[in-house]
């Protein structure tokens, strides 16, 4: 699905700002047909950010069902005769949407786009009434997975096998947007590498009319390439690639006619390099790359996941400063505005689905009469909603370079052979999907002779605690003991090894001259006996400290005011742990 854009035949307008809103504890709205008139008691909440805490009550932080949003919109009379679609970017986790009193559109997917085409319901030049229902429950049928229970007194508790809040809304952007009727509607890329001559493979889907141009050009407008066919191959030779570190970005110029002589334009940026797996290196653009970095969560104090350009752009700095040259979309893909940032600055991402949380054994939410394992609590329902995810995470992402790898799920139960039936089908879904990037999982603290699922993947993405939920304290064992696993990996599959999770809680301020768990200096101590165990084994080319920031979780007595294991706090303040970070990846010393 292609990004809304202006071009000389593209219209958009943000619908960002105040929305009415209401919660509906009671599920009263659907029976009382709400989007028929405005919401009933209704106060003010910004468009975008997550609904939980901007109302500052417990009442609605802990809210289990739907929240309605709703407001005016008004059609300029100039888009009469083309067609108009909403968009929106993200709602967590399940929407209806109306224009006026009549259905437009419904998605499940807390995490990736949806359109509404309104074209034959809106009055030019006239308002029209949008109301959307989000509904925030997670179910043993949505990905992520969750147990709704209902209390003795009729109230709703949201349990989930993640750890992060489940904050949810509409977290993104909404817009308004105009095409011609015959349009562009989408674009693939792909890009082949040879030493610096290149091959840009394309694919144009027009609706209602036919491809007239496809044109290359390089960043200073120059033309590099020049077709008139839906579907071809592009020669560049001596191409500037995307590189990390430098974002050198194409533009593919498309246009389209429709029978009617209408045309439309759409402008994708490119980024033309290669990515490979070649025995245990990973290789962009034909050379070793070693990643570093963090996984990372969008959480914001008030905003939840409600994306924001400040703070974005502010979270690029800190990666800069540190050093950091990637991250991992931990646990769901992130704003669209983060992977073009990341495009555009030369920032490697590897991207991920919201697969978490599939996994009983290290959740801390079960109460008596549970299933026994994940396996047993999810059907074919849940694989299929896996499935769609996938397929919306490559159909949105595919033509980021700064994308490259797929990670299809975060510490599922891979110990038990339903775990690999589970798994391979989707693996095969991924791959025919994209074939021009791997495919990988993070792996929860399993050894590799109880993992029944690792050698389906591209590359062994790990995430490991020794040192805190094992070995808690004892840094020499947990040294030891995470370089034998590592050798064993290196030595049963021969793959890359990215550590995509290493850390520990540090809360900010806390010291101890002995290096105490929680205190600042052992989180230091801990990442250091990690890299020194990295160092030594040759086939780990990655290592993403978890976390980047401090973070919101759920209630729970192991948990206090969040996760904190983030290198920065919640509001982006440095611990020790990232000066130490900064040295090792920068070589300065402050």
């Amino acid at each position: 699905m292609l990004r809304p854009q202006e071009t000389s035949s593209r219209e958009r307008a943000s619908l960002n700002g105040l929305w009415a809103f209401a919660l509906d504890p009671g599920d009263r709205g659907r029976a009382e047909e709400w989007w028929r008139g405005p919401l009933p008691d209704a106060a003010e909440m910004p468009v975008p950010a997550s609904f939980n805490d901007v109302p500052a009550t417990r009442e609605a932080r802990d809210h289990v069902g739907d929240v309605w949003y709703q407001r005016e919109v008004r059609i300029p009379a100039r888009w009469e005769g083309r067609r108009v679609v909403l968009r929106f970017d993200a709602a967590a986790h399940r929407a209806v949407v109306w224009w006026n009193d009549v259905e437009v559109g419904r998605h499940e997917g807390g995490y990736t786009p949806f359109e509404c085409d309104v074209t034959e319901h809106v009055r030019f030049g006239e308002p029209g009434r949008v109301s959307v229902v989000v509904d925030n429950r997670l179910t043993p049928a949505s990905i992520p997975p969750g147990i709704v229970d209902v209390l003795p007194d009729g109230r709703r508790r949201q349990r989930y096998f993640h750890d992060f809040f489940n904050y949810a809304g509409l977290h993104r952007g909404v817009w308004l947007c105009a095409t011609p009727r015959a349009y562009v509607d989408d674009i693939t890329v792909t890009t082949e590498v040879s030493g610096t001559d290149a091959r840009v493979q394309y694919r144009v889907e027009v609706v209602g009319g036919q491809v007239t141009e496809v044109v290359l050009r390089d960043a200073d407008g120059r033309e590099r390439a020049r077709a008139a066919t839906a579907e071809g191959t592009l020669d560049v030779p001596d191409a500037t690639l995307w590189r990390p570190g430098r974002g050198y970005l194409h533009r593919l110029e498309v246009r389209a006619a429709g029978a009617g002589g209408e045309t439309d334009e759409y402008a994708l940026p490119v980024g033309i390099r290669g990515v490979a797996v070649d025995g245990d290196r990973f290789l962009i653009n034909g050379e070793p790359f070693h990643f570093t970095g963090f996984g990372k969560h969008e959480d914001n104090p008030v905003r939840g996941k409600g994306h924001d350009d400040v703070l974005m752009v502010h979270d690029f700095a800190l990666l800069d400063w540190i050093g950091a040259n990637s991250f991992r979309t931990s646990h769901y893909p992130y704003a669209e505005e983060v992977l073009e940032y990341a495009d555009r600055h030369g920032i490697v991402v590897i991207d991920e689905t919201p697969a978490v949380g599939l996994n009983f054994e290290i959740a801390h939410t079960l109460v008596p009469g549970d299933p026994e394992h994940i396996w047993a609590a999810i059907d074919d329902t849940t694989q299929a909603a896996h499935r769609r995810a996938i397929a919306e995470l490559v159909a949105r992402d595919k033509n980021h370079p700064s994308v490259v790898m797929w990670s299809i799920a975060n510490e599922p139960d891979s110990s038990r052979p339903e775990a690999r039936a589970y798994f391979e089908p989707l693996v095969r879904a991924a791959r025919a999907a994209d074939r021009s990037r791997p495919v990988c999982f993070a792996q929860v603290q399993l050894p590799p002779d109880q993992d029944v699922m690792s050698d389906l993947f591209d590359v062994i993405c790990l995430n490991r605690y020794y040192g805190w939920y094992v070995d808690t304290g004892d840094l020499v064992t947990a040294e030891r003991e995470l370089e034998a696993e590592l050798r064993e990996w290196v030595r049963l599959h021969g793959k890359p090894i990215i550590i995509t999770e290493y850390g520990a809680d540090a809360l900010a301020g806390a010291h101890s001259v002995s290096a105490a768990t929680w205190t600042e200096e052992y989180q230091v101590e801990l990442l250091e006996a990690f890299h020194r165990a990295f160092d030594r084994v040759d086939s780990v080319v990655g290592e993403h400290v978890w976390n980047f920031a401090d973070f919101a979780t759920g209630y729970g007595v192991n948990r206090a005011d969040g996760n904190k294991k983030g290198v920065f706090t919640r509001d982006r303040r440095p611990k020790a742990a990232a000066f130490a970070l900064r040295r090792r990846w920068t070589g300065k010393a402050t």
